[in-house]
């Protein structure tokens, strides 16, 4: 008899992309994939632990799994499996308990999983995780665009994040594989795939002989082995003149790219560790920007750090208000266990925490709706996607677009013109195909 398995993820990219390799694997041998919100015999949680909110989400999602059907089986991995295994082996309802190593068998380990089991634990130590490997993996539910991992883990030691601790240190895919896996997406038909990774730009520093993020980017551009390439987050000391250079250059790299900030004061960055100051910050921003007027920059802020005074948050929110980003991740500060940032006084009362973060999301909207605005009346090339009809699209700067006259061009890539602005969403008409 065939068993339904319902998969829900929290969190990256990554771990999107990893959920998307066990669904292949999991149908491959024989599995029936189903909602979530309904019921299943087994059910999985590939989790998340970046902060205390989702770790509370996975163990609601874990109740939430029991109500649904009282007889299933729990599975749950990612990094809150891989850094509280043993809290989890005491959580009601949980069967099985897979670190971030062991998920690449998820068939495996469900076969072996018996209806009368006890909750078991199975997590391996990541630290000892020396080589990069990126699932193999076919296709994607979304159809226009394929995530690609490239890279996992993180040799950086901020003094807020416990990510190193749950994903181990940085380890890169071979660049041929990493190109063989681009043309297979783009013979399938993918317009789009989305560089992925934990420390995108720790890229290639662990192979030998080592390469880099722009040796890999250059690689591909020379093959022509994409239509669209995404980049995600990179560090802002790793955006050199030589990067900004190419992608100015580069009719297959969008311009788009993350750049991580969470402080604009530099007493708090350097409580941080984050190794740069705002100045160095601000310069890579006006080279990028002056390199590629359109490009949109989107960054990570943290609001409410250990320490963080009235003044130094002002210093933040002034410095985000006159740097040209189109919007911002704003994550109110959460101390994860084993971090330096736990245990610095003073922690910030919730509220304070929660009004600063606030105040940083409405400048994100603010910052959102003026980045788009800017469109209004320009062409712009848009990959139309199946979501409303059909006819939404995302723009090769990251702007969603409502596409009138867009039937029939599902997965197409077409000039949009665009005629208004809502928020940061834009609308347009259909100008001429591309491709």
């Amino acid at each position: 008899m065939t068993k339904t398995i319902a998969i829900t993820t929290l969190g990256c990219k990554i771990n999107q992309f990893e959920s998307a390799a066990m669904t292949q694997a999991l149908e491959k041998d024989g599995f029936s994939i189903v909602p979530f919100s309904g019921p299943a015999d087994i059910y999985l949680i590939n989790s998340c632990t970046v902060t205390a909110k989702t770790d509370a989400e996975s163990r609601r999602l874990i109740r939430r799994a029991t109500r649904l059907n009282p007889e299933a089986r729990v599975v749950v991995t990612g990094c809150y499996a891989q850094m509280a295994g043993a809290e989890l082996l005491e959580t009601p309802g949980v069967n099985l308990i897979l670190g971030n190593s062991e998920k690449r068998d998820i068939v495996g380990f469900l076969r072996e999983m018996g209806v009368g089991d006890g909750p078991r634990a199975v997590v391996a130590d990541i630290s000892l995780q020396k080589s990069g490997e990126s699932a193999p993996l076919e296709s994607f539910a979304e159809h226009t665009r394929a995530f690609l991992q490239v890279q996992n883990g993180c040799d950086a030691r901020c003094a807020y994040c416990i990510v190193p601790f749950a994903r181990g240190a940085s380890r890169s895919v071979a660049p041929e594989e990493a190109l063989d896996a681009m043309s297979s997406f783009t013979v399938k038909g993918f317009k789009e795939i989305v560089l992925t990774g934990i420390h995108l730009g720790g890229y290639g520093l662990d192979l030998n002989p080592p390469t880099d993020l722009l040796g890999l980017l250059q690689r591909a551009e020379g093959l022509a082995a994409v239509n669209r390439l995404r980049i995600g987050s990179v560090e802002p000391t790793e955006v050199s003149p030589e990067l900004i250079c190419f992608l100015a250059g580069s009719k297959m790299v969008c311009p788009h790219l993350h750049l991580p900030l969470q402080s604009g004061s530099d007493r708090v960055l350097s409580r941080m560790n984050r190794g740069y100051s705002t100045e160095l910050y601000r310069g890579v921003v006006q080279a990028l920007v002056q390199a590629i007027p359109d490009i949109c920059l989107g960054t990570d802020l943290i609001a409410g750090f250990p320490g963080e005074t009235d003044q130094e948050f002002a210093e933040t929110y002034r410095f985000i208000e006159e740097l040209p980003l189109a919007y911002l991740h704003v994550f109110p500060f959460s101390p994860r266990p084993g971090t330096p940032a736990a245990t610095m006084t003073p922690q910030l009362h919730s509220r304070v925490v929660k009004e600063r973060a606030e105040a940083l999301r409405l400048l994100s909207e603010q910052k959102k709706h003026a980045y788009a605005a800017g469109f209004l009346g320009r062409e712009l090339r848009v990959l139309v996607q199946r979501d409303a009809g059909g006819r939404k699209g995302l723009s090769r700067n990251y702007l969603p677009v409502l596409i009138e006259g867009s039937e029939g061009l599902f997965n197409s890539e077409v000039n949009v013109l665009i005629t208004e602005a809502v928020g940061g969403e834009l609308v347009g008409r259909l100008a001429e195909k591309v491709n």
